[in-house]
């Protein structure tokens, strides 16, 4: 089922998204799981000025989830959604179905072949979650085919992955990676923020805060000792740390200390009420 909301084209299947795209000289493609903020818009609107095209996808996908409880309380606001892909002038939005996307289920997925981005940091907090990405990324962009690919810096390891995706699958995608969109605090946008009270939304901030300090200070102390120090001052508002560490920026392997002959980021992943907050800064 294909219509139009305002200008923009709403399409539901493959065949149709096919059937819409043909012709397109150029295309860009932003895919996400819904609960849109500021964040998926700042891409989209980097597409529209460097494509002719601009489509965003919305599919919260079922493989990429550890628990099946955090895929139930995963953000919906599909109305929400649609008013700001309106205003933003996106051209169309694919929304498919789970058996749109799994005809066949999705219990047997293809294996993607991540090497260390899979052992790692997410990939060891999260196993299986990277491969179901992939699974998800590759179905999308095989079926919009599109030349350029946004997504958002503060999925940094995600980002890394779908590199190699499109190394892995030979597609000829260009993958465009944009700067973190901050709230006013420097909280990292994410539509896991909602799901935050009012208080652990404040608390939330922090992690940038000590991301932050991080860097301001990487030449006057190890790692180690500032490591420690955030993660005790992250625990004193309730967040919990699942890792912070510290890696180079182009493999994602690990580093015991700082190293200026490295370009270095230090990444974050730990939980507030129960939601799972991840970020990133570059050093």
């Amino acid at each position: 089922m294909c219509y139009i909301l305002g200008a923009m084209y709403i399409i539901k299947t493959q065949n149709e998204l096919r059937a819409y795209l043909t012709g397109k000289s150029s295309i860009g493609f932003v895919p996400t799981m819904g609960a849109l903020h500021q964040g998926h818009i700042g891409l989209i609107e980097k597409s529209m000025q460097e494509n002719e095209v601009t489509g965003c996808s919305i599919f919260v996908n079922p493989a990429q989830f550890n628990h099946q409880s955090d895929f139930d309380k995963y953000p919906v606001n599909i109305e929400n959604d649609l008013e700001l892909l309106l205003t933003a002038g996106c051209d169309f939005l694919f929304l498919p179905t789970v058996n749109e996307m799994y005809p066949h289920g999705f219990q047997s997925l293809q294996h993607y072949d991540l090497g260390y981005l899979d052992s790692v940091l997410e990939g060891e907090f999260r196993p299986g979650h990277f491969n179901g990405v992939c699974a998800i990324v590759h179905k999308l962009l095989q079926a919009v085919m599109p030349q350029n690919l946004y997504m958002g810096a503060k999925d940094f390891q995600q980002c890394m992955v779908i590199k190699r995706l499109l190394e892995i699958t030979a597609l000829p995608v260009q993958l465009i990676i944009c700067p973190t969109e901050r709230e006013a605090d420097g909280l990292a946008m994410s539509s896991r923020n909602l799901r935050l009270s009012a208080e652990g939304r404040s608390r939330a901030a922090t992690i940038y805060k000590g991301l932050t300090h991080i860097r301001q200070h990487q030449y006057s102390g190890s790692f180690a000792a500032l490591q420690n120090a955030c993660i005790m001052s992250l625990a004193t508002q309730n967040i919990e740390t699942e890792y912070l560490a510290l890696a180079d920026t182009d493999t994602l392997q690990l580093l015991p200390d700082f190293n200026a002959g490295s370009n270095m980021v230090v990444l974050f992943a730990g939980r507030l009420e129960g939601v799972r907050l991840i970020d990133n800064l570059t050093l």
